[in-house]
């Protein structure tokens, strides 16, 4: 049975992001279907889902530039209607698009000097906060410098920087890293690592899941506009991520599969051709790792390597794909 609004806004009043039946339409195509989203407050929330699957379409609505058609959306328990500016609530937002441009002509400083009092903020703080957010995105040594001599990465920072000039309690960003060298991703991702221990929150799509799996802590799988799974990171792991024990020994690896065969928690092996690695599925807990560990030793294999890990997020939203698809 669908809840009325008032229940709705009453349980909205403790998530960061409540939206319910959210949907856009544009034509005969429909970008978002009937979406109930929930994202804790102080959470990174990370979303993923192919192109075309609507997460640029469900980041406009939160960030007030598009206009869902049918549903509800809460930001901090606050309704966003449809029918009014929400200026108040949109002070509260910091939406960095993936193609907001840059001004090239201006200073880093006045560039940045100009969103601050496009938001209303007065001396002295403005320039305290100028300060701040140059300190934080390591451009304090640019705040003079052109903005069309700066990096890709360093105007990445500096459009994160112009997005939370105004202290926002709820950061959209859409495929902020995209484009970016491996050593302009971890500077990105060290700096939302500090805006949520700030206490922000923080929703992010990309298409670079290893960034996803450091930064977030749940993380929503968007397809065809629908939300197919919305979980903890943790939770998702235990559920769809198996168990994986890489090992290498001195000998063939012969013997190393005959030991395999005879414990019921293994549940299928694949050797590795490039690294000479035995890949295995392993369905036991630490302790039942430990005790595999030790009969093959005992059956005097000579191991060199014995690790374990689990499937990553990129190995989870492919299988998760591919269940859809058929």
């Amino acid at each position: 049975m669908k809840q009325n609004s008032a229940t709705y806004a009453a349980m909205a009043q403790e998530l960061a992001i409540c939206t319910r039946g959210l949907t856009k339409q544009f034509d005969r195509h429909i970008a978002v279907n009937d979406m109930d989203l929930e994202v804790e407050m102080g959470e990174v929330y990370g979303l993923i889902g192919p192109n075309g699957a609507g997460k640029t379409t469900l980041i406009r609505m939160l960030a007030t530039a598009e206009d869902p058609t049918t549903g509800e959306i809460y930001i901090n328990g606050d309704r966003l209607l449809r029918d009014q500016s929400n200026p108040t609530l949109k002070r509260r937002l910091g939406y960095l698009p993936d193609d907001f441009p840059l001004y090239d002509d201006l200073t880093v400083w006045d560039y940045l000097d100009y969103f601050a009092r496009l938001y209303q903020l007065r001396d002295p703080r403005r320039t305290q906060r100028l300060h701040e957010v140059l300190e934080l995105v390591q451009l304090t040594n640019k705040r003079n410098s052109q903005i069309s001599t700066l990096s890709r990465g360093m105007k990445q920072r500096l459009s994160l920087a112009r997005t939370i000039i105004h202290e926002p309690i709820l950061l959209l960003l859409d495929e902020p890293v995209s484009g970016l060298d491996p050593i302009a991703r971890m500077q990105f991702r060290e700096i939302i690592k500090t805006l949520q221990s700030a206490g922000m929150t923080i929703l992010i799509s990309s298409h670079v899941l290893s960034d996803l799996a450091e930064l977030c802590t749940s993380v929503g799988i968007m397809e065809l506009g629908f939300l197919v799974e919305s979980a903890s990171l943790k939770d998702l792991y235990q559920r769809l991520s198996r168990q994986q024990i890489l090992m290498s020994t001195l000998e063939n690896t012969d013997a190393l599969v005959a030991e395999l065969k005879n414990h019921p928690q293994v549940q299928g092996w694949e050797l590795l051709p490039s690294s000479g690695q035995v890949r295995v599925d392993f369905a036991g807990d630490e302790k039942e790792c430990a005790t595999l560990l030790r009969a093959i030793v005992a059956a005097g294999i000579p191991l060199t390597e014995f690790h374990c890990t689990q499937e990553d997020l990129e190995t989870i939203f492919l299988k998760l794909d591919h269940k859809q698809a058929s």
